[in-house]
């Protein structure tokens, strides 16, 4: 069986961890320790967790994050989460195929009482915000319980092996988030008055003010904070097309989880719906692993994310289809091809525009909704409760940093303590940070073509400034009354002493060298590149494309090294003709070939679009009762089952308010569904503490 695991990475280390065997379906394969279940049958080539009650539909890793319960198997007798739980030596694991018999219970379990446990602050989320938060109270000795789902603290940051934007002093801008993670741990573990739980979800916010909570996965627990903090982040938005739930399927954060965190390649030929920062960033990280990116549509006239995450994609040879969108996915028990349209003015697809693409995944990423139903639940019942990160709006980590730093002052504020006034420049350097990208400027070539000149690509108003803090000659400014400027080489072109600083620091690759010194016609241009070393050697000829992905030529590499400050990206340098020196802003990495279009367009394959997966409602069902008269989403939960699935209608709401407004409904007719009081599943025996009390966690 072929193994799917990555191998060798140029940011991530391979580590060496120990192999342990279980059992799929009786088969004998193997995994290593502290693997999720998931991660170790992607590893094994298995893409099909088990098949729907309903229909018989194959179902597969929809989230990776434990909300969508699309990755149900049977594990030692018992149905869990392939993505959330952690795959044991021997362990028997089959799939969950219809309505699989559970094991019968011969006698009552032992109880135990369920704790409960006093503190002055809860925080939920242990990603940047909550972090950011905890730290700021645990320099003031203030007691709390930071909780997370995940079996280590960081959040999304541990997914990202890209250097961050934002304010290098205020949020560690030009870090990987990899890095900030590992950091914001050190710096939290300090504070002894903070308390970790680690694999321990909230599970509800209670009408007496106290929160439930699953600690360490096996007991319930009761916390009663005096105050909430809500830094739970986001979960990703669901869109509804054609085959949108066959495995390979992908939202973005499970498959940056399956490459980033568990070093398991889910695909081979990928395909991003999604212009956003998150799967411009989600197709780098695939080409990082290996993974040829097909394309990516985006169905605004433009991609919303920062140009230059765009530009590195493109540059790469990623075409990028704009005013476009996914029709179908296609195949019978998996993606084999993905099918796209070009759209008019209102999103309608065109006509005759359809074409189709060979990929085996195709990765959403259409946004993010705020996980925020435990502060509203918390304002609902009056406990007082504080709210950060994506939670409270979706914007980049950096934001997320800084608003949990300030929003931990204002818990402590709120809890009696001497914090003073917190500045008016922190606001507005939140409010920065959370800014959507701005103008975009005409990119004019350097009109000097003798000595060093950096040739800056970065042409885009947004909140970013560590280029101006790597010269040591202080030679690159930013405004530092207003990060969004777009950056200024201020020296002459015998300033720069090729130090290269600018060139690996930039978080968006978008700064290169060209030094005319040796030879005016064909100066050496310094090139940044983050792949691995053994893919790229002294004498290669190499494509060189500009930010638009125009190629620009073929040119000899002279070496590839790295600098002090390097920090895993390389420094690539060729020797060019001064026609194209200043304009070559990057390497096509992948072939054109991978991209090309099939030569028939493939039909679509599956009969109606699933607007809850978890009950296969389908969108046809939905508005033929909007239709009728249906305006209570309740009523239309009782006729179709809609939203009444394990995920707990987290996935399908946004999409049956889109067809509410399809048929004009307007918004104040709408009555909204009957929120569940447990936001995730957990065994009724958990509640009477059939599982007893074990060791903690942290």
């Amino acid at each position: 069986m072929t193994d799917y695991r990555i191998q060798q990475h140029p940011i991530l280390p391979i580590p060496e961890r120990k192999p342990l065997e279980f059992f799929w379906s009786d088969q004998k394969l193997t995994a290593y320790e502290g693997e999720t279940i998931a991660a170790a049958l992607f590893a094994n080539g298995i893409r099909i967790f088990g098949h729907h009650h309903m229909d018989n539909s194959p179902q597969g890793i929809f989230c990776a994050n434990g909300q969508c319960a699309q990755c149900l198997v049977i594990a030692d007798g018992l149905p869990v989460k392939a993505c959330m739980e952690v795959v044991k030596a021997g362990m028997h694991i089959y799939p969950a195929n219809g309505l699989p018999e559970l094991p019968k219970v011969s006698q009552v379990p032992a109880m135990q009482p369920v704790r409960e446990i006093e503190i002055p602050v809860l925080i939920i989320g242990g990603g940047p915000s909550g972090l950011s938060a905890a730290i700021e109270l645990g320099k003031r000795g203030v007691r709390a319980i930071l909780i997370d789902d995940k079996q280590r603290l960081g959040g999304k940051l541990v997914l990202q092996t890209h250097r961050f934007f934002g304010s290098a002093n205020a949020v560690y801008a030009g870090t990987r988030g990899i890095d900030i993670a590992t950091r914001l741990e050190k710096d939290l573990r300090a504070y002894p008055s903070i308390e970790i739980w680690l694999s321990s979800t909230a599970l509800a916010v209670f009408s007496d003010q106290k929160v439930g909570v699953l600690y360490h996965g096996h007991e319930y627990v009761i916390v009663k904070p005096k105050v909430l903090l809500v830094a739970s982040g986001a979960r990703e938005k669901f869109l509804a097309f054609k085959g949108n739930t066959l495995p390979g399927v992908y939202g973005a954060g499970a498959f940056q989880t399956l490459v980033n965190r568990d070093l398991v390649r889910p695909a081979e030929k990928l395909f991003i719906v999604g212009g956003g920062n998150v799967g411009l960033i989600a197709g780098y990280h695939a080409l990082q692993a290996g993974i040829s990116v097909v394309g990516l549509v985006e169905a605004l006239p433009e991609c919303g994310g920062y140009k230059v995450h765009k530009d590195k994609l493109v540059r790469m040879g990623v075409p990028i289809y704009t005013s476009h969108t996914i029709l179908s996915a296609n195949g019978n028990d998996k993606v084999e091809s993905v099918t796209i349209a070009q759209v008019d003015e209102k999103f309608r697809p065109i006509p005759g525009t359809a074409k189709s693409f060979e990929c085996d995944s195709i990765l959403i990423a259409v946004g993010l909704d705020p996980v925020n139903e435990f502060y509203l639940k918390a304002k609902q019942f009056n406990l007082p409760a504080f709210v950060a990160g994506d939670a409270e709006e979706i914007a980049e980590a950096s934001a997320a940093i800084f608003s949990g730093k300030i929003k931990g002052l204002e818990v402590a504020r709120f809890l009696g303590l001497e914090v003073g006034e917190i500045p008016a420049a922190w606001y507005r350097t939140s409010e920065i940070l959370k800014s959507r990208p701005g103008k975009t400027l005409i990119q004019e070539a350097p009109e000097v073509t003798t000595g060093v000149i950096p040739v800056i690509h970065c042409n885009q108003e947004i909140p970013c400034n560590p280029c101006s803090a790597l010269c040591p000659h202080g030679l690159i400014y930013v405004d530092s009354r207003d990060i969004r400027s777009i950056p200024v080489f201020l020296g002459n072109s015998y300033c720069c002493e090729v130090c290269e600083r600018c060139v690996v620091g930039c978080p968006g690759l978008a700064i290169t060298l060209v030094d005319y010194r040796n030879d005016p016609d064909f100066p050496i241009v310094s090139i940044p590149y983050e792949f691995t070393r053994e893919t790229l050697k002294s004498k290669d000829v190499i494509t060189v494309i500009d930010t638009e992905g125009t190629p620009l030529g073929d040119v000899e590499v002279i070496s590839t090294h790295s600098i002090p400050t390097s920090d895993r990206t390389l420094v690539v340098q060729v020797q060019a003709p001064k026609e194209i020196a200043s304009r070559i802003a990057g390497i096509r990495i992948q072939e054109a070939a991978v991209t090309q279009p099939l030569a028939e367009y493939v039909d679509h394959i599956a009969d109606d679009i699933i607007v809850c997966r978890c009950e296969r409602v389908t969108a046809g069902e939905i508005r033929a009762l909007i239709r009728q008269g249906y305006r209570d989403i309740n009523e239309i939960k009782t006729v179709t089952r809609a939203s009444m699935g394990a995920c707990g209608a987290k996935t399908c709401t946004a999409i049956i308010h889109r067809l509410f407004r399809e048929e004009g409904i307007p918004v104040d007719e709408i009555i909204e569904s009957t929120k569940r009081p447990i936001f995730i599943e957990v065994p009724l025996g958990t509640f009477a503490g059939a599982n007893g009390q074990e060791g903690e966690n942290k």
